[in-house]
């Protein structure tokens, strides 16, 4: 293949920084820019939910590196959104009327949060995204309003717990019987549903959400579908994200759940795509994936750089994994959690605030799940990345 001399990574996260720092480390020279949709140094996201919201950390802290990082490597940060993409030009449209041309493009744009159809546009509703999101959730969170999120997710959960570390009165809403079951399943669910209420979270599962309502173009309260209504100043919808991929409508890039790439994360000839964005073959489970987990952003851009860069050489075979930290509480996981999964505790148990659970489906190993065990869950993991895994 030809040698390129120019390089664009769209997106300023984790995949998009480790993707830029690969084509470095592999010996890449030429011409390499890192497109941010945010005018600030690129940052992670996981602490924003937690040290950042209750004010442990500065915004600062979650800085991925400094400038200087990024002038050592020769990697040009431009700050502007793209808004379009012609592949076969090879040029890319940013919205203050810039058109950067490229020879390899990795596309990590990551996802954007989804938004409730009925009164998402009153005041005192919030997404949690990026730094102006914790800005304004804390500083509702300080103003002592009663708090409700819709959705019992991982974002959900640990807005909670970060409220109640901040003394905040709050209530989590989700259609589902069990905090986190599309996650952990419905076992592991009820253990987080426990530690919730333990720490005085008020629960309304199996309920959805009907509209926010409100009074002087701000939200008072979240009716809910079986009549009731829960008093709220404060809203956070954490009910999931959608690939931010509509500025490719027209490229010609194909587009599903996410950028659909193969098992090289390539999605056409020099374009790749990495992190929250990719849907890709995972050679692993023999079937296509798209995972929001941060460690993958990691390891999927840098895999995303080297087969640009190289040709195809590594198909991206990756073993899922994910943690989340709710107070005292730190949950790893490895692997995948289907449905129906046989779950059984190995080690320790929910009683004593330690365990480690493991997921079986059709017998075979599919997942483990480490409830503050971080030490016990790794012979598992080895297990896992050792066994030829079709589950899920």
């Amino acid at each position: 293949m030809s040698p390129m001399e120019s390089i664009v990574v769209v997106g300023g996260g984790a995949a998009g920084v480790a993707a830029a720092e690969s084509l470095r480390r592999d010996g890449y020279s030429g011409s390499l820019i890192l497109l941010g949709a945010e005018p600030a140094l690129p940052y992670d996201r996981p602490p924003l939910s937690k040290q950042v919201l209750t004010g442990a950390w500065t915004h600062e802290r979650t800085r991925l590196h400094e400038r200087e990082h990024y002038a050592d490597l020769g990697i040009r940060l431009v700050y502007a959104r793209a808004c379009g993409l012609d592949a076969g030009r090879r040029v890319i449209d940013l919205d203050d009327g810039r058109r950067p041309a490229f020879d390899g493009l990795i596309i990590a744009t990551g996802v954007q949060p989804r938004r409730l159809p009925a009164g998402h546009h009153l005041a005192g509703v919030h997404v949690l995204r990026g730094h102006p999101d914790v800005a304004g959730l804390r500083a509702a969170f300080e103003s002592g309003r009663q708090v409700v999120i819709v959705g019992a997710g991982f974002l959900g959960m640990e807005v909670a717990a970060a409220a109640r570390a901040m003394n905040v009165d709050v209530t989590v809403v989700d259609l589902l019987a069990q905090p986190m079951i599309r996650q952990v399943g419905p076992e592991i669910g009820a253990a987080i549903a426990r530690l919730h209420r333990d720490h005085g979270v008020q629960l309304r599962t199996g309920v959805g959400v009907g509209e926010l309502t409100g009074a002087g173009g701000r939200v008072t309260a979240v009716a809910l579908d079986d009549g009731s209504t829960l008093p709220a100043g404060c809203v956070l919808v954490a009910i999931g994200a959608v690939p931010a991929t509509g500025w490719l409508g027209t490229s010609g890039i194909p587009l599903g759940d996410g950028v659909e790439c193969d098992e090289y994360c390539r999605a056409a000839p020099g374009i790749y795509a990495a992190g929250d964005v990719a849907s890709w073959f995972n050679p692993r489970y023999r079937r296509r994936m798209r995972l929001e987990h941060r460690m993958n952003a990691t390891e999927q851009g840098t895999a995303a750089a080297h087969n640009l860069l190289h040709g195809d050489v590594q198909p991206f075979s990756s073993l899922p994994y994910f943690w989340t930290d709710q107070y005292d509480v730190k949950i790893q996981a490895h692997g995948v959690f289907p449905a129906g999964c046989a779950v059984s505790i190995e080690a320790g148990s929910p009683g004593a605030g330690r365990f480690v659970a493991l997921y079986r489906k059709g017998g075979r190993l599919a997942g483990v799940l480490g409830w503050n065990a971080p030490a016990r869950v790794l012979p598992y993991r080895k297990l896992l990345l050792e066994q030829q895994m079709t589950v899920g």
